[in-house]
């Protein structure tokens, strides 16, 4: 029998600390956490039903105390633990050493109430020496931590169970408010509100080829002319257009005037100008800036950043991967200086070792930066055989990074050159060239940083010029004008949000990751290729929260609550008045201020649910039509959509349009199009009801006469969808009346004498006799599907519901499994597959413009998905079992 029992959070980390240990100790896993707030009704005890707090979960009449329940799903787990405990002489409880770890630890003390020994023991890395070093080293669960984690937890749920109702009432159902997320879409929605408001403007400029005197061929451009500035880029309003301060604009009809007029005149060098700079190298990863630098180098997003990442700590890899420390142990310093020696040299080691000033605001996360684990660091090259694809990359960068960041400088030299011609008309033309050129690489043989913009040039990369001296004269090869737009602010991407939301101080290392995922799940934010886009639905909700609960989406407030429950933690806050203080208001929510703060958000939701008009929380002007009718889109319960005025001339809003995108011309467009759309195409030979083609929610589809809604009780007209074959432009009555003309009866079965039916129904065409229906394989065999074939069809077992896949796109291989991706149809829409796993294609994406990078996400997000839900994405599939047969009395 075991003498200890030892705790953690998952299975993979349990099987590690396993390898270290001898049979005196068994290690079993919580699989996460076992104790949480109760996620449905269903789940809230009987005996607190009937109370007026129980749908939040939490006792707000009584200190805020959280109802804790034991999820279905977890429970097995408990008995197992509790059954392992019963026959250990000690417990301990190594779960991670954050805040989500701590409050694990303490939810395991209150569940299992062991009658041993608790000890709780924390690492930073999963190797021999750390785990023997935690269990001589063990100390008691950080209440104040607990209560921190407790207090975030129960504020967001405060948040989102009382905000998201509103937003339901108001804009439309299952949407959801939260803490941070909220700020999150108004950052990416404030981003292409500004791309909205953006105002091209066009500008020109001059590049020079020219020889130098050892026939060196190098270029220079045009910054000067008759003593202004020439413009570029960043000189103007991109609201406006307009140029910012005394700059020259130049157009096309002057720069081309000014390169003929230069290639007559002597060019001269006025200024040669050399200054040595120094680049330092950056600091070792923590979680934000691990996530950053994989999406710029690797291109991954930040929630598989952190799966890979968790996946190298619990197999003992690399230290803990949550942290906002840039701290290097002196063990850690040591390894990386013998590394460095063996691989470098020497001449690379730095005087002394470097020490990296901790940059976030927070202190709750774990002490040491992500660097490899142990006390000689593994190289990548040894690690190719344990190791997969993805995982091999991230260790890759988190190596190189924890090099470099122990390395000497780059040290070099920058040059910058002033080259000058006088025309007589456009008086005096000023050239410039830039040169660098790296003397000692230092760090940068180790690591290159990457860019946010994959367009821009690394800040080490060389540009050598030739060796030129004040006073010579160069010979110009060719000067060529060069025409130039501003561009709007680039959007977000994973990474870029990631740094924007840390630069601000909102959220923490944990929660980016999930932060992210979270407004793509809600259907805020969409993803076109690495870029995030909002959706309408996204403004709508800004709007709505800036406008009346406008604390909920401040950028300091929410920082400044970020810095509060730091102080929790700290222990220096008690939780219980200062979340009062936020639910409540202080002095009970009776000031007049309107603040949270004073107000508190209890009150402050009840009083501004009245008076938030929904139809102007969703309407958002486009412009005018030829005849001064307004145009808005709205955001209505199905999606959004184009209105005039208060007419019933609509028109659907394409979901992968982005906002940005939906300008005045496009809406016209698209309004025409819905008002062809509605286009009468002829008369029905049996009826003479008119037949008219429309284009609704679910496509095209033909309807036979009026839809008379006005009238109470009248009956809803026939409608038929077009065939994935048809073209709405050119269909005409005939094809419209056969359509409308289903379902079609093939013939009366033999046997039983059941009339079988051919039909078009939500999931494909289909043939019916009484409560049985057979798939068929396209639109085209309702037409020509016969009664013996019918009867042969029924007579083979039912497939399922799902009607036969097509192939729509061959995406290629899986850069990492070597699997083949391809895009299917079914039941629910278009998917991509690898065989495997499959992942639906989300709403409003074109299937056939999709590329192998978005099969790539797709798939790595729904694997990500099984895995938090605790199953193996890879394990093949059970049949279902056939159910028994009942005995025949």
């Amino acid at each position: 029998m075991a003498d200890a029992l030892i705790i953690v959070e998952s299975p993979a980390k349990a099987r590690t600390i396993t390898r270290f240990l001898g049979k005196d100790f068994v290690v079993e896993s919580s699989i996460g956490h076992i104790r949480d707030l109760p996620s449905s009704a269903a789940e809230i005890p009987a005996k607190v039903k009937s109370k007026s707090w129980a749908r939040l979960g939490v006792d707000v009449d009584s200190g805020f105390k959280p109802l804790y329940i034991v999820p279905a799903a977890k429970k097995a787990q408990v008995k197992k633990l509790k059954e392992k405990l019963s026959k250990a002489k000690v417990l301990y409880i190594a779960t991670d050493e954050d805040r989500e770890g701590e409050a694990i630890a303490w939810h395991l003390v209150e569940v299992l109430k062991p009658k041993v020994p608790v000890r709780r023991m924390v690492f930073h890395e999963i190797t021999r020496a750390a785990i023997n070093r935690a269990l001589k080293e063990t100390r008691d669960i950080d209440v104040d931590l607990v209560n921190a984690q407790e207090a975030r937890r129960v504020l967001d749920r405060l948040v989102g169970y009382e905000v998201s109702p509103l937003l339901w009432r108001k804009i439309k159902p299952k949407l959801s408010a939260g803490r941070v997320q909220s700020v999150a879409t108004r950052l990416v929605v404030e981003r292409e509100q500004a791309r909205i408001r953006f105002r091209m403007a066009e500008f020109w400029g001059l590049e020079a080829t020219l020889n130098s005197p050892n026939d060196r061929p190098f270029t220079a451009r045009l910054t000067e002319l008759n003593g202004q500035r020439a413009a570029v880029g960043k000189d103007f309003n991109p609201d406006t257009g307009e140029p910012k301060g005394k700059v020259h604009v130049l157009d096309e009809k002057i720069v081309s005037r000014l390169a003929e007029a230069l290639l007559e005149t002597d060019l001269k060098v006025t200024k040669v100008v050399a200054k040595p700079f120094t680049n330092r190298p950056y600091a070792p990863f923590m979680t934000s800036t691990l996530q950053q630098e994989a999406g710029r180098k690797l291109r991954f997003n930040a929630r598989r950043t952190m799966r890979v990442a968790q996946s190298l700590y619990e197999n003992g890899y690399i230290t803990y991967m949550r942290t906002d420390s840039t701290t290097l142990s002196h063990e850690a310093v040591a390894a990386a200086h013998v590394q460095i020696k063996e691989l470098y040299g020497g001449d690379y080691l730095p005087d002394k070792p470097r020490i990296y000033a901790k940059k976030s605001k927070s202190a709750q996360e774990a002490h040491e930066a992500i660097r490899p684990a142990g006390e000689r660091f593994r190289t990548p090259d040894s690690l190719r055989s344990e190791l997969d694809q993805d995982q091999q990359k991230l260790y890759g960068i988190i190596w190189k990074r924890t090099l470099a960041s122990q390395m000497k400088d780059a040290t070099g030299r920058r040059t910058t050159v002033r080259i000058e011609g006088v025309t007589e008309e456009d008086g005096r033309a000023v050239f410039t060239a830039t040169g660098k050129v790296i003397s000692f690489p230092g760090f940068l043989r180790a690591y290159v940083e990457g860019s946010d913009d994959p367009g821009a040039e690394l800040a080490d990369q060389e540009k050598v010029l030739p060796p030129l001296e004040e006073g010579v004269t160069l010979p110009c090869e060719k000067i060529e004008p060069t025409q130039h737009f501003t561009q709007p602010p680039t959007r977000f991407t994973e990474a870029s949000l990631v740094k924007e939301l840390e630069s601000r101080g909102i959220g923490r290392p944990s929660t980016y990751a999930t932060i992210i995922q979270t407004i793509q799940d809600r259907g805020y934010v969409w993803h076109k290729g690495p870029a995030l886009v909002p959706t309408f639905t996204a403004f709508a909700v800004t709007r709505l929260l800036k406008q009346s609960l406008t604390h909920l989406v401040d950028y300091d407030f929410t920082a400044r609550m970020e810095d509060e429950l730091d102080t929790i933690a700290e222990g220096k806050i008690e939780s219980a008045s200062w979340l009062s203080d936020f639910y409540f208001g202080k002095d009970g929510g009776n000031g007049d201020s309107t603040e949270i703060s004073n107000l508190g958000l209890d009150r402050l939701v009840k009083t501004h649910a009245e008076s938030i008009d929904p139809r102007e929380v969703s309407r958002f002007e486009i412009g005018e039509t030829p005849e001064g009718e307004p145009i808005a889109i709205r955001v209505g319960r199905y999606g959004p959509y184009l209105q005039i005025g208060e007419s019933d001339q609509r028109a659907r809003v394409p979901e992968d349009l982005p906002p940005d995108e939906l300008k005045l011309e496009k809406a016209l467009e698209l309004l025409a199009g819905a008002a062809e759309g509605d286009r009468e195409i002829g008369k029905d030979p049996e009826t003479g009801q008119s037949i008219f083609i429309k284009n609704g929610r679910f496509g095209w589809y033909v309807q036979l006469g009026e839809n008379n809604r006005a009238t109470k009780g009248a009956a809803k007209p026939k409608m038929a969808s077009l065939w994935p074959s048809m073209n709405p432009e050119t269909l005409d009555a005939d094809l419209a009346s056969m359509l409308l003309a289903f379902p079609r009866e093939v013939g009366a079965h033999p046997e039983s004498g059941e009339m079988i039916t051919a039909q078009d129904g939500r999931y494909g065409p289909y043939i019916k006799m009484g409560k049985e229906s057979r798939s068929l394989p396209d639109h085209e065999s309702l037409l020509s599907v016969t009664l013996d074939e019918a009867i042969a069809s029924f007579k083979q077992p039912k497939g399922g519901r799902r009607s036969a896949t097509q192939v729509i796109k061959e995406l290629g291989q899986h850069p990492d499994s070597g699997l083949d991706l391809v895009i299917k149809t079914g039941r629910f829409g278009p998917y991509v597959t690898d065989g495997t796993v499959n992942a639906s294609v989300p709403k409003g994406k074109d299937p056939e413009a999709m590329t192998l990078d978005d099969g790539v996400q797709l798939i790595a997000r729904r694997e990500e998905k099984l895995r938090a839900q605790g199953k193996d994405p890879r394990a093949p599939k059970k049949k279902p079992a056939r159910r028994a047969k009942a005995k025949k009395k």
